[in-house]
């Protein structure tokens, strides 16, 4: 099978998928098949396990604050593999799929055992960082109904962030923290790139705000 007849296929399974919420839509999947892209390329990895691990990669759909959050890379690596295996993708590529989707997780905490789960890992990250990084965690946040931050101490300067109770607080509680889990060498560049581009964001808007 073609990668470009996979992707006709990839795409015909997620329009039936309801995402969690506006920032796992298909648009953040189709970033992260770009993200994927890219990193395959840069690194020389296996792009029949990476870019159909990335396309699948959120299949299933758990809210952010659901239980079963530590386990939806797992539920999706599950279906991923049971549609793959429908259409009649590689079953030689099958394990290396599932695993590059359960490791792409951070909540999952499965650390990636091959270039292709890193190279998926990284490019999942990297959508949640740079200028679409600030725009889904308002989005998530607004979701969530939480406040945008605290009115006392926006920027966590002397407090612990808590981001279930402030969206900026996820800057601080996980986003800045991205890049040192970056598995590539083009990840790790890239992600640094764009975590200082957020850091200007967050000191303009305390310059706004204060």
């Amino acid at each position: 099978m073609t990668l470009e007849k996979l992707q006709q296929n990839c795409l015909a399974f997620l329009g039936n998928m309801t995402p969690a919420d506006a920032a796992h839509d298909l648009s953040h999947i189709k970033r992260v098949v770009k993200n994927c892209s890219y990193l395959t390329d840069i690194e020389s990895a296996d792009a029949s396990v990476t870019l159909p691990a990335a396309w699948l990669h959120d299949c299933v759909a758990v809210a952010k604050d659901s239980p079963l959050r530590s386990a939806g890379s797992r539920l999706a690596a599950d279906a991923a593999i049971e549609f793959l295996s429908g259409i009649g993708y590689s079953k030689e590529r099958l394990p290396e799929v599932y695993h590059a989707i359960e490791a792409h997780s951070f909540s999952a905490g499965i650390t990636p055992r091959s270039l292709e789960a890193q190279v998926v890992q990284d490019a999942d990250r990297l959508d949640s960082l740079g200028a679409i990084g600030i725009a889904r965690c308002l989005l998530v946040g607004g979701h969530l109904r939480r406040p945008l931050c605290d009115t006392d101490d926006p920027f966590c300067d002397s407090r612990e962030p808590d981001d279930s109770l402030y969206t900026i607080d996820h800057f601080y509680a996980k986003l800045f923290k991205l890049p040192d889990t970056m598995q590539t060498e083009a990840g790790r560049n890239e992600a640094q790139r764009r975590s200082a581009l957020m850091r200007d964001y967050l000191e303009n808007l305390r310059f706004e705000i204060a």
